[in-house]
């Protein structure tokens, strides 16, 4: 008996193993392809370093990974969950680790940026994350300062041991928002209470004890966050546009607010704008830079120097896209970038760069950039002197989008001269590496957007001529003229012309597969796209969150058209329908999409006009929307079919006279069409006055 069960066993084992397949390691990627992407950046970091081939990034999506800066390929890659436990709070780079806290301020990691391994892993206490920063001892990064609501704690960056946690005096009332150091043994931990004061507490470094506690009175400051900055030596500096000027507050010696006037340097805020300082902190070790962004309006920079109290101006950038610092050894160099609009007149910057363009859509926003083309250059931090041969011109595809973020890499070439390249996301989720290299600019470009795709529908592609002769031979009028032998024939003479393409076929695949991926990619476009003899290559219609349309041929993956529809509000539900496939000849395929625009307008579709000064409307009465039809017509005595005229959109307008002479009153009444404002039908009841009560369902009005 067990002998039988075994041999059962072998059988049904054989019999599996029978349809089983494989593929080859070779032959991964020959007739298949794949994408992977990693969506919208969040954060990143770019290694300042001439030989450097990677950039670390966090995104919306919940993903750390590091990208090949040569090809723009995923070097690795990790997911986190897709809820809001898995969203990344914050990421920091130091050397060859990267630090990220998730899951709202529960969760540490540190990564290998490398091979992206795991390093260590910590659990956070509660409690509302605000901000992480690197703290420096001794001419080297050890501690990792964690800002919580109510908490201070520094965690060793090789391990992530918790080195002291402190409670942060009077946390129930000050929102803490900012942690800073500079690498003097000490840290400090900023709050603010709304419209009131800044407190400033002063941590020792070596045992978290208490050093200094400050209380500054700032009756016009709300927030911390994208406002004040520290700049130079421990110095923290606030926008006022009350006063329309700069208040700083050294952190090591000062007890009291100075107050800087900006009109001694013709600047202004702009009304119902939020300023903001932008400083930079190479090196945590060393104190922040004493120049420092002041972004005036959305398009309006200027950069600062700040030092022993006296502040001037470096350059001033009128019309300006983004900004961003980077660092190479001793220098540091400022990115702005700029519209190049031709139609408009040069500004008064000595680059000679013209336009003018707005960072992120808002009621301040000045005029977009009309040509999509866009210029960047670098200037020495030191004097605000912009650097030769640094220019970077590029232009964007897809009309309505504009530059979100740009992160500058920035190195020393052989001859001691700057070197760069620019990490650019635009609005669409589109990232660009831009390089002055040989002629190319844009080194490589990814299309994060197709991280998340909503909706895809496959579609046919055309007919070739000779596709379309070989079916049309087979119609009524070809049965009916060559008769049955010629239409033998006819099927004989086209499974021998489909025998033939499909060996063609076969060559041309295993042809392929000894190409190159990115050579097939190049030798597909959309003049040369027509259906294959066996119908499997395909139009793959995919609509993604951001509101961008592309159409990918299916057997490599290429992109072949792109669509950006700036109106469109993110994240919103997107229906996609096939109206008109191929069959449809001549008229090409055809495909609606349905979605809910950005900005809740209204336009005028049609107007009826009522002379108010004969009548008046008294009432407006539609039919129900949940009314249900159980008898669309009538029979009648041919067994012909009366239908009725069921019309969901009609409206039943009654008026009323404006005269109130019994002799000269009466009720109007019109049947209008909801759709198109057409009056469909129209009557008068004379001597008659209101109030009128109307009932109106399926093919009928009855008022009284």
């Amino acid at each position: 008996m067990a002998a039988a069960v075994e041999a059962s066993r072998f059988w049904l084992w054989v019999a599996l193993l029978i349809p089983a397949a494989a593929v080859y390691e070779d032959q991964v990627g020959k007739f298949d392809w794949r994408q992977q992407y990693v969506g919208k950046l969040k954060f990143a970091s770019l290694e300042f370093s001439p030989g450097s081939k990677k950039l670390v990034v966090a995104t919306e999506k919940n993903v750390i990974a590091a990208l090949n800066s040569r090809t723009g390929e995923i070097l690795w890659r990790h997911v986190d969950k897709g809820t809001v436990e898995g969203a990344v709070d914050a990421m920091l780079l130091c050397g060859q680790d990267a630090i990220t806290v998730s899951n709202g301020g529960r969760i540490m990691r540190s990564w290998e940026t490398n091979i992206g391994g795991l390093n260590w892993e910590i659990t956070l206490d509660s409690g509302s994350f605000q901000a992480l920063g690197l703290v420096g001892l001794q001419e080297s990064v050890r501690y990792i300062a964690v800002l919580k609501k109510t908490t201070l704690a520094l965690h060793h960056l090789s391990s992530g041991h918790l080195k002291w946690v402190e409670h942060l005096p009077e946390s129930d009332s000050i929102h803490y928002q900012m942690v800073y150091s500079y690498g003097s043994g000490v840290v400090w931990a900023l709050g603010v209470v709304p419209f009131s004061h800044v407190n400033i507490v002063k941590f020792n470094v070596e045992d978290g004890e208490i050093v200094q506690q400050v209380r500054v009175s700032t009756p016009w400051l709300k927030s911390l966050t994208r406002a004040c900055g520290v700049v130079d030596e421990a110095v923290l500096v606030c926008p006022d546009p009350s006063s329309r000027s700069l208040q700083t507050l050294a952190l090591e010696t000062e007890w009291e607010l100075r107050q800087i006037p900006l009109q001694s340097l013709d600047l202004e805020f702009a009304s119902e704008f939020q300023p903001r300082v932008l400083p930079t902190q190479p090196n945590p070790v060393d104190p922040t830079r004493a120049q420092f962004f002041l972004q005036l309006s959305p398009s309006h920079y200027a950069l600062l120097h700040y030092h022993h109290g006296v502040l001037s101006l470096l350059k001033n950038f009128p019309q300006t896209a983004l900004v961003s610092f980077a660092t190479t050894g001793e220098k540091t160099v400022a990115a702005v970038m700029t519209c190049r609009n031709e139609a408009q007149k040069p500004s008064s910057s000595e680059d000679g760069s013209t336009g003018s363009f707005s960072e992120k859509s808002g009621p301040q926003d000045s005029l977009p950039c009309f040509n999509q083309t866009y210029t960047i250059n670098l200037y020495l931090m030191e004097t605000g002197r912009r650097l030769l041969d640094t220019t970077i011109t590029f232009s964007l595809e897809q009309n309505g989008t504009r530059p979100e973020r740009m992160y500058i890499q920035v190195f020393l070439k052989k001859d001691d001269s700057v070197g760069y390249r620019a990490l650019v996301q635009t609005e669409d989720h589109l990232l660009l590496f831009l390089q002055q290299l040989a002629g190319r600019v844009v080194l490589w470009s990814r299309e994060e957007s197709l991280a998340e795709a909503v909706c895809l529908e496959m579609v046919d592609l055309p007919l070739t001529g000779a596709q379309a002769e070989l079916e049309g031979e087979f119609g009524k009028k070809a049965a009916i003229q060559d008769g049955l032998l010629g239409m033998f024939l006819k099927r004989l003479s086209s499974q021998l012309i489909l025998l033939q393409a499909w060996t063609s076929h076969l060559w041309k695949m295993f042809y392929d597969a000894r190409k190159p991926r990115s050579q097939i990619k190049n030798e597909i476009n959309i003049d040369t796209l027509a259906r294959d003899e066996f119908n499997l290559q395909k139009m793959m219609v995919m609509v993604t969150a951001s509101g961008k349309l592309f159409g990918i041929e299916s057997s490599s993956g290429t992109i072949l058209w792109k669509q950006y529809l700036p109106s469109v509000k993110p994240d919103s539900s997107f229906k996609l329908m096939v109206q008109r496939t191929t069959a449809h000849f001549p008229h090409p395929p055809q495909c609606t999409l349905l979605v809910k625009d950005k900005d809740l307008t209204t336009e005028l579709s049609w107007e009826l006009t009522i002379p108010p000064e004969v009548q008046r409307i008294v009432q407006v009465k539609g039919k129900r929307s949940s009314e249900h039809v159980h008898s669309q017509g009538r029979v009648m005595g041919d067994r012909s079919v009366l239908y009725k005229s069921l019309n969901p959109n009609l409206l039943a307008v009654v008026t009323e006279s404006t005269d109130v002479h019994h002799e000269r009153t009466f009720i109007g009444i019109f049947l209008v069409d909801g759709v198109t404002g057409r009056i469909i039908h129209s009557s008068v009841q004379r001597k008659a006055k209101g109030p009128v009560h109307i009932v109106h369902a399926e093919n009928w009005v009855v008022y009284q």
